[in-house]
């Protein structure tokens, strides 16, 4: 790491803690003036929880993995008769199972709290149960999140303070794959979508873009999920991915390889976001100058609480970001696409992906996000 990059990353720490930046609970102003709203007579949190799989509507591959399911454990958060829903979506590569995460929820006590209000205290007691588990956490998160927004009787995004109409377009992920099917999935997402998202970090990347580049000239973000090993072959990628519309890359180089990353941000002539590099909240000072950008994901970083606090201070240090998410349901989807009228870009297509979808919640029109006004998450139980 250099000096300046270390120097910087010291200063940013200070100046985050200094002013208080991740700390604090927004709700505690509400539920000071509302005492009879959130004692609800005295109820107990109930967390119940179950299984539940995935069909996806494609082989979905990736630069490393291919699967047609993806696993995920629904749960729900039960407070004087309103409910609130969450989500665990589990791909391979986040390390967790159905089997684990129904363990961990099995250790989450939430009858040793007096309201759904003590937000803040609740999520830290659910962190320090165990480590990692981050997917189950965000469970819990969502849940508790949808269950306060009900309470209140608003959408999260209007509890932030957020504008609805200042929702992105959302990229449409195709993966990779031969290059009729390449193609025909390009024909079926066209029309719909204003901005597609493109698998790369295999041996065709070139003939992947070629071909999509026959059926449509809409603009292309990648995806490369650190398939790229080499410095300078990522860069000329790059610059070989820009003569052909492309407007972003993600997740170039592997992750633990900042210093190369750095290395590709600082020549890249596209902006360069942080994926599998980036997980919670202490990750984003860390790659301040070795990213443009930040991808949060609520499986990977506990949730919408931290995912607020890891919006806040990558606009504090004057970093791009991205709301993303795994193959998950509207449930889920709706809980990230609450913060997405605050971010630059929006990869929210996991539910598009998939075929038994359970929930009803944000939508896609002309390509753009759309929020529900439900309160809560704005998703709704099928």
């Amino acid at each position: 790491m250099s000096q300046s990059r270390r120097t910087f990353i010291k200063a940013a720490t200070v100046a985050a803690i200094g002013t208080g930046i991740a700390s604090g609970n927004p709700l505690n102003l509400f539920a000071q003036n509302n005492k009879k709203t959130v004692s609800l007579n005295g109820s107990k949190m109930k967390l119940s929880f179950k299984p539940y799989d995935l069909q996806l509507r494609h082989v979905f591959t990736i630069a490393n993995s291919s699967r047609t399911t993806t696993p995920v454990v629904l749960t729900e958060i039960v407070y004087d008769g309103i409910t609130g829903y969450g989500e665990a979506s589990l791909p391979p590569y986040l390390g967790e199972t159905q089997a684990s995460v129904i363990e961990f929820l099995k250790k989450v006590n939430l009858e040793q709290f007096s309201s759904p209000f003590e937000l803040d205290d609740i999520l830290t007691y659910v962190d320090k149960i165990a480590e990692n588990n981050t997917a189950a956490k965000a469970s819990v998160d969502i849940a508790l999140h949808d269950l306060v927004g009900k309470i209140m009787g608003q959408p999260w995004y209007k509890i932030w303070g957020l504008n609805k109409d200042n929702t992105p377009d959302t990229t449409f992920t195709i993966g990779i794959d031969t290059e009729e099917v390449v193609k025909q999935k390009t024909r079926e997402a066209d029309p719909l979508y204003n901005i597609l998202k493109v698998k790369l970090g295999r041996d065709n990347d070139k003939q992947m873009i070629e071909a999509i580049r026959t059926v449509t000239d809409k603009p292309i973000a990648i995806d490369a999920n650190q398939g790229w090993k080499d410095k300078h072959y990522a860069l000329d990628m790059i610059y070989w991915l820009k003569e052909r519309g492309i407007v972003m890359i993600e997740q170039p180089m592997p992750k633990h390889n900042l210093e190369d990353a750095a290395w590709v941000t600082e020549r890249s002539p596209l902006p360069i976001f942080a994926d599998e590099s980036f997980q919670r909240l202490s990750d984003v000072l860390r790659l301040k100058g070795a990213f443009t950008g930040i991808n949060i994901k609520l499986m990977k970083c506990t949730g919408m609480r931290e995912a607020w606090k890891m919006l806040t201070v990558a606009r504090a240090v004057n970093m791009k970001v991205m709301i993303g998410c795994m193959t998950e349901t509207s449930c889920a989807i709706s809980a990230a696409a609450q913060l997405s009228p605050a971010v630059d870009w929006a990869d929210l297509d996991g539910n598009l992906l998939i075929s038994n979808d359970c929930f009803s919640g944000a939508t896609v029109v002309k390509g753009k996000m759309r929020l529900s006004e439900a309160a809560g998450i704005g998703a709704r139980k099928l």
